[in-house]
């Protein structure tokens, strides 16, 4: 039977190319169980191995090492080691073993939250995103524990590196939707609200045979988002939302809709009233800064509706129709509207008066173009990874067996009969 001292060796002679390190995952594989059996006296071996050389011998000694309880004492040292390790090892090397990668790179997230010190995880838990992933499109088990990382740490800048990249490669349905979740949850934080709004669209309108805690949680900032970029939220969900969501989230998130629909009527009194009454509720789900944004956003909404109405207006009548407090106030809003490019309009200082114009965007400005032609050849990529996709998926054996078994399902009587005659 192999000892820790013997695997040592042979960790330090069969590291150097890919034929050796196949041979060395076979003995680490049959000596795994030996490993934590001695798991308490393992650490004091690490200093014989070099984390970049020796990164596949370095993981399995390591995991084995963290695979109990730990102290807070021990987790002080262990994260040092860890973090190092992430940063340090062969991306070749650990994916000869991912799952056991997978686990230490969790330990190493568990170990900073015990410590309290999120920012600490940050940067290594990207390196082993990075080191794991096979290409950028590629989502890992290690997405959503970075992404929980950046949320805590605040680091929301970080977290947008990942969140840029096209996933079209997932390993696991719950590492979707936490990604989307915190992915959306860090577009948020700044203030990024369209792509907030498609990631948790993803979230619930995936597919689920039953309802899940993340998808009500998604649904609920879904509603808010919704009403801040879009001063609307439209309550029916997209054909292809499957029907555990179709049938739960409504009444699971019955005081969100009931806010959607106080928004809908446009008097900021009632909103405010509501509001009030439900504060508790939005206060324990988190949401309560969200929902103070949502009213924020009714204002811009009402005045963004005076300017499809007047070509000229005073701050006066503006803080009036909209139910601001001044015109001290209304000006504020409209400097910030028009700021953010969601108006065009001309203040004069001196009679308060506010002229609403048109979009002076003609769209054919050098930036304007390339902006296009980018759009243009992303949607063409796209295209082509469907195409290729849709090919697999005819090809697949599970999928070509459940189409069988549905297509005896369908009559032609199912199918809208060809009409006879056109009226035009």
């Amino acid at each position: 039977m192999a000892t820790a001292e013997s695997l040592v060796a042979q960790i330090q002679g069969l590291s150097s190319n890919a034929v050796d390190l196949g041979l060395l995952s076979i003995h680490l594989k049959k000596a795994d169980e030996v490993l934590h059996n001695e798991s308490t006296r393992l650490l004091a071996f690490l200093e014989q191995l070099d984390p970049t050389l020796h990164s596949l011998g370095y993981l399995y000694f390591l995991e084995a090492c963290t695979s109990g309880p730990v102290t807070n004492e021990q987790a002080r040292r262990l994260v040092l080691i860890l973090s190092r390790f992430l940063t340090c090892c062969v991306a070749d090397q650990i994916r000869l073993a991912s799952e056991k990668f997978i686990a230490v790179s969790k330990r190493f997230k568990d170990q900073v939250l015990m410590l309290e010190v999120p920012m600490r995880g940050v940067a290594p838990l990207l390196e082993a995103v990075k080191k794991l992933r096979s290409s950028s499109e590629h989502l890992t088990a290690l997405h959503p524990d970075f992404l929980q990382l950046c949320l805590l740490a605040k680091c929301y800048k970080t977290g947008l590196s990942i969140l840029e990249d096209d996933i079209f490669e997932v390993d696991q349905p719950r590492d979707f939707f936490l990604y989307c979740y915190y992915g959306g949850m860090i577009c948020i934080g700044q203030k990024h609200f369209q792509k907030a709004l498609e990631l948790l669209h993803n979230v619930v309108t995936a597919p689920m045979s039953s309802i899940n805690a993340i998808a009500v949680e998604a649904f609920k900032k879904y509603i808010l988002v919704s009403l801040i970029q879009n001063r609307q939220f439209s309550t029916s969900l997209p054909k292809y939302t499957s029907s555990a969501a179709q049938r739960n989230l409504k009444t699971l998130c019955q005081p969100y809709m009931e806010l959607a629909s106080s928004y809908s009527s446009g008097k900021v009194s009632e909103l405010e009233t509501y509001i009030q009454t439900n504060r508790e509720k939005f206060e324990s789900d988190n949401n309560l800064g969200l929902v103070k944004q949502v009213v924020s956003s009714m204002y811009k909404r009402n005045i963004q509706r005076l300017t499809q109405t007047y070509l000229t207006l005073s701050l006066q009548d503006i803080a009036k129709i909209v139910q601001l407090s001044s015109p001290k106030e209304a000006e504020m809003h409209v400097l910030q509207m028009i700021q953010d490019g969601e108006i065009y309009a001309t203040i004069n200082q001196k009679d308060g008066m506010v002229r609403f114009l048109e979009d002076p965007e003609q769209y054919k400005n050098c930036e304007m173009i390339e902006h296009i032609d980018s759009s243009i050849q992303r949607i063409m990529t796209l295209s082509k990874k469907l195409t290729a996709v849709d090919e697999l998926l005819s090809c697949d054996p599970l999928y070509l067996a459940k189409a069988g078994r549905e297509r005896q399902r369908f009559d032609f009587d199912d199918f809208d009969p060809v009409p006879q005659k056109f009226n035009i």
